[in-house]
């Protein structure tokens, strides 16, 4: 199979591939040059439909946008009825993002299923490719929307979620000419005795293998996570009338939890604690801030570590409210168990790299994926292919070159080949 394609062809088909999704960005954004597509927006929408397009034209005998606006494509096995291997990533951006985070994972299993349909091959298990509406958790407060539908965990609390505009879910869902219902929803949920696995291709958003000198990288883990959404309440007064000692700051009570945040991340290796987001609403240059929002993303590699970061900066954040005589509430949004790559799945990744002529080189993930909430009902494991720039993410600044990502197509197609091979042999 990887005979059909000519390697810098293929790595600079998939960098003009990421160049035509990014034509598609929210305003203020688009204006300035930069990336935005959070969910069912109509950035977000233009961007499944060129991926329809992309899969249909690539020869996928079904393609079609589900209840989630999950973009769906099916390359059929040889035979009707045989297991499924799943793949895919998201294609929702966080704001002012890169190109390749999400979205290259859909790209390399459309190059390889272009070389499959070329040379009209078929294999003995159908492929079927997710591009996953959402993941990043941008425009509401729902992240792996997409992926979780999949797995059943779709919460239908999620459907009066209201974004920054006040439009509910279920409402941009049937703006969209979704459903917007349970019923509908539900469905979507897949059978694991179909599948044989999931696996994932996403851009490292990280150093390690810029610094290893490495194009690819398999994945033995993926952190586990919890994010928080908060708001402080103290006292809006005068500035200046209102002495130091008598006020009752949020946003100073939300930095300090920040600055606790920090400590106690960095106490143990592999921690990592964020305060990505903070708001003062209505608040001016001579008031004492009143009220603060804020966000918490907290990360470690076991469950055991996740939870003992969360109780500490909770309990934390509760004693520097109750000091500063602030309210203080913090709702979690997001709770992630970690999910280390199925040994079998692991070792098919390894052997594709190294079919390739490549070394295995084994790495952790700090970063959530799709593959962690596929983890949940099915074998799962990841490859990572270098980011320039010192792997820098969610940022612009994020490129891959194209010798990279045809080396992952490669590696792909040398996954598939294994399974393939293994697969018939199994069935013999």
């Amino acid at each position: 199979m990887r005979s059909t394609l000519l390697a810098p062809d293929t790595g600079n088909r998939i960098l003009q591939w990421a160049d035509l999704l990014a034509r598609h960005s929210e305003p203020p954004w688009d204006d300035r040059g930069e990336l935005t597509a959070t969910y069912l927006t109509q950035a977000h929408l233009a961007t499944s439909g060129d991926l329809a397009q992309l899969m249909r034209g690539s020869g996928f005998d079904e393609v079609a946008l589900d209840a989630v606006g999950n973009v769906v494509g099916v390359y059929r096995a040889a035979l009707k009825g045989a297991p499924v291997l799943l793949t895919g990533s998201h294609y929702d951006t966080v704001r002012n993002a890169g190109k390749y985070d999400g979205r290259l994972g859909i790209l390399v299993p459309i190059a390889c299923v272009a070389a499959l349909a070329r040379a009209g091959r078929r294999l003995s298990f159908d492929i079927e490719l997710v591009a996953f509406a959402e993941e990043e958790g941008q425009r509401f407060r729902a992240t792996f929307l997409g992926s979780g539908a999949l797995t059943g965990d779709f919460d239908p609390q999620w459907l009066d979620q209201q974004d920054g505009h006040g439009v509910t879910m279920r409402d941009a869902m049937r703006a969209a000419g979704l459903p917007g219902d349970m019923a509908a929803i539900s469905a979507l949920r897949r059978d694991p005795s179909r599948y044989l696995g999931f696996v994932e291709v996403h851009i490292e958003q990280g150093p390690v293998l810029v610094e290893q000198a490495l194009p690819l990288g398999v994945v033995t883990s993926i952190n586990a996570g919890a994010r928080f959404v908060c708001e402080a309440g103290g006292r809006a007064e005068h500035a200046g009338t209102t002495p130091m000692g008598m006020r009752r700051d949020a946003l100073l009570a939300a930095a300090e939890i920040s600055l606790l945040v920090e400590r106690r991340a960095s106490q143990a290796p592999g921690l990592v604690g964020t305060v990505g987001q903070m708001d003062v609403p209505g608040g001016s240059i001579n008031v004492v801030p009143g009220v603060c929002r804020f966000t918490l993303d907290l990360r470690a590699p076991t469950d055991a570590q996740r939870d003992a970061l969360v109780s500490d900066v909770l309990s934390g954040a509760k004693e520097i409210a109750s000091r500063r005589q602030i309210s203080l509430e913090c709702n979690e949004s997001m709770r992630a168990a970690a999910a280390p790559s199925d040994p079998a799945w692991q070792a098919r990744w390894e052997r594709a790299v190294t079919a390739i002529g490549q070394p295995v080189f084994r790495l952790n993930s700090g970063a959530g994926h799709d593959a962690m909430k596929l983890h949940t009902i099915m074998p799962q494991a990841m490859l990572f292919v270098r980011g320039g720039n010192r792997g820098i993410s969610h940022n612009p600044l994020e490129i891959i070159s194209a010798e990279d990502a045809a080396l992952a197509v490669l590696a792909f197609e040398a996954l598939l080949d294994d399974l393939d091979t293994t697969h018939d042999d199994r069935q013999d």
